[in-house]
């Protein structure tokens, strides 16, 4: 008697019908219509934002024009790739900018600061109306460390710093600034009789303060800004660089005299030496206190990633402006050491800027 049908029927397995591959690959597609793509938290935090780049000083400046060129190349390499807006803010030698960031800016990591390099000095010292804490800062990093610069302007016929010791020398400066610091500093330790003029709004304005013949010399100036702002006064020699500020010499400039080098005694060294120390710094960017550490580490890899970049690069020697990058971290160090200057000398130091 035949058997019946059912009895040996069988049921084909489901990858016969549908091979195994091809339902994993069906399964992948409709896994990827379902779920959304995996999201990069800081990409979406900066995407379609406008960062805004605080400057403590008046335009046409190192400080403005690099904070600008900054400003123009770096939000490519922030995740999300936010606009970067430069915003000056002049006033206090520095100190509104800095309170600004400390207490008023947004702490989301939407504000950037390029901080004025005596900032530092500023807090160790306890300067008047210094409601920041550079440590608290997150720093983002430094694009140069070239040393600041005391001039003459060629009429006044000083060529070096010997000149000083037995001639009046006018130079301008904007009030608390380490253009008024400097030859105040080396009038007090070593004998030189520059007369300041204080009040100026920005460095910029003491340069066309010079040309125009009110003051004979300026303050301070860093070396890579007066290669990058005025290459034709270099080149005609219509300055005369009479004092380096810094901890060495620069490469370039030999025979100039370290601030420090001009010291009467080892105590008067350590004193300039401390107010020389911020150039290793002269050229920092700064965030917010308070930013969660993801954006900071973003923020600090976009800001390397910059110093790399080809456009940012072209632009800069354009303009023959000096980039010797430093990473944040580092330039921290520097600020945590000038705050751990001794006592004895910050006593010496303030009584300085206070004109004692």
């Amino acid at each position: 008697m035949p058997m019946p049908a059912t009895s040996h029927a069988r049921v084909a397995p489901a990858d016969a019908v549908f091979p195994r591959s091809a339902a994993c690959v069906g399964l992948a597609c409709l896994l990827a219509f379902a779920l959304p793509a995996s999201a990069d938290p800081i990409a979406d935090f900066y995407r379609g934002k406008t960062m805004q780049m605080i400057i403590p000083s008046t335009t046409g400046g190192d400080y403005d024009n690099r904070a600008r060129l900054l400003s123009r190349h770096m939000g490519r390499h922030v995740p999300g790739e936010p606009t970067i807006v430069p915003r000056n803010m002049p006033g206090g030698a520095g100190v509104t900018g800095a309170n600004y960031i400390a207490n008023v800016a947004p702490r989301d990591g939407t504000v950037l600061h390029a901080l004025l390099q005596n900032m530092p000095v500023l807090q160790a010292l306890g300067g008047q109306g210094t409601t920041f804490d550079v440590l608290q800062f997150a720093w983002i990093g430094n694009t140069t460390s070239s040393p600041n610069l005391i001039n003459s302007w060629h009429t006044t016929g000083i060529t070096h710093v010997t000149d000083v010791f037995n001639r009046e020398l006018t130079v301008g400066a904007p009030t608390g600034t380490s253009a008024a610091i400097y030859p105040r500093a080396l009038n007090m330790l070593t004998g030189t009789k520059f007369k300041i003029i204080a009040g100026y709004k920005g460095g910029n304005d003491v340069s066309i303060a010079m040309e125009r013949g009110e003051v004979g010399g300026r303050g301070s100036n860093s070396w890579a800004a007066w290669k990058a702002t005025r290459p034709n006064w270099l080149a005609e020699k219509k300055i005369h660089i009479l004092v380096q500020v810094g901890l060495e010499r620069h490469p370039e400039l030999p025979d100039v005299p370290l601030m420090l080098e001009l010291a009467r005694s080892p105590q008067d060294r350590d004193v300039l030496r401390f107010l020389s120390a911020d150039t290793a710094i002269s050229r920092t960017i700064v965030a917010t206190p308070g930013i969660p550490a993801d954006r900071i580490a973003a923020l600090r890899r976009a800001f390397d990633a910059t110093m790399k970049d080809a456009a940012f690069l072209a632009e800069a020697a354009k303009t023959r402006m000096d980039i010797t990058p430093m990473p944040g971290e580092k330039a921290r160090k520097v600020a945590e050491e000038i705050l751990a200057t001794p006592a004895a000398v910050k006593k010496r130091a303030k009584a300085i800027m206070d004109g004692k």
